[in-house]
């Protein structure tokens, strides 16, 4: 990593990105066009955009680890995670309503398991004091999307998009038993499609396990001098279970999840 990208260029590419999420438009990559442009710079230009949604009143309630699922990699050229901020303007219950369909560009839908925190990890922290600091599970839905045209990035175009965040919507919460401890890494879910196809995974799909997919964020915010540790009270959601579907106003969407006590969901948006 250069860290060559100077302070007003940095500014720029964050009020572009914001404007473009704010607009419902696209912009080039900028990974095309920039030669100082990295991973460095783009977590760079994710704080400037979240200091600029701070400052309009949105307040961070949790982080998103996107590229999770090693299956999907291939399929959109990436070769590792990226991880991005929830607001509490983006975090949704997913209830017995419908839904608004949030309006950007090329809205994408992922199953996702959630963890809510009582306690701060820290670095180092194996999987069973991981899940020590974990209050609550859910199953629930991300909507991503692509401020770039046709969904073509780089991971660290993705990355200063803060991670292509929407929307998190979110099924019961549960209590963290050794149960569903034991189950995270080698349960299944089918998600049907409004078509009624249906796509599957497993928990290990997601870095080998979700509390493993925690563990990792850990360490990638630890390489990051300018990163807020993960704190108290923080909503954490680990990565699709499956690739991401485009998703419709008028969808309905469902999951099943077979060797796990968590319900699957279902969601349907106007």
């Amino acid at each position: 990593m250069t860290g060559s990208m100077v302070d007003t260029a940095i500014e720029a590419y964050a009020a572009e990105l914001l404007k473009a999420y704010d607009k419902g438009c696209q912009i080039a990559p900028i990974s095309d066009g920039d030669p100082a442009f990295d991973d460095e710079a783009a977590y760079r230009i994710a704080r400037e955009i979240a200091a600029l949604r701070e400052a309009r009143g949105e307040r961070q309630v949790g982080r998103k680890i996107g590229f999770t699922n090693r299956t999907i990699w291939p399929i959109y050229g990436v070769s590792g995670p990226i991880w991005g901020p929830v607001w509490d303007t983006t975090l949704h219950e997913i209830g017995d309503g419908l839904h608004t369909l949030p309006p950007v560009p090329e809205p994408r839908l992922e199953p996702e398991i959630v963890f809510g925190l009582k306690s701060a990890p820290r670095i180092g922290m194996s999987e069973v004091e991981l899940a020590g600091c974990i209050d609550w599970v859910s199953h629930g839905f991300e909507i991503v999307f692509s401020p770039f045209p046709d969904w073509r990035f780089s991971g660290a175009d993705c990355a200063a998009a803060f991670g292509l965040h929407s929307a998190l919507y979110l099924g019961p919460r549960l209590p963290l038993t050794q149960s569903i401890i034991n189950q995270l890494p080698r349960f299944r879910i089918a998600l049907e499609r409004p078509d009624g196809k249906r796509l599957t995974g497993c928990g290990a799909d997601v870095l080998d396990g979700p509390l493993r997919a925690l563990g990792y964020l850990l360490d990638a915010l630890a390489t990051d001098p300018g990163t807020t540790p993960i704190g108290e009270g923080e909503i954490i959601s680990t990565g699709t279970l499956t690739d991401a579907l485009p998703i419709s106003p008028g969808d309905r969407w469902t999951t099943r999840l077979d060797g796990i006590d968590l319900p699957g969901v279902t969601i349907a948006f106007r």
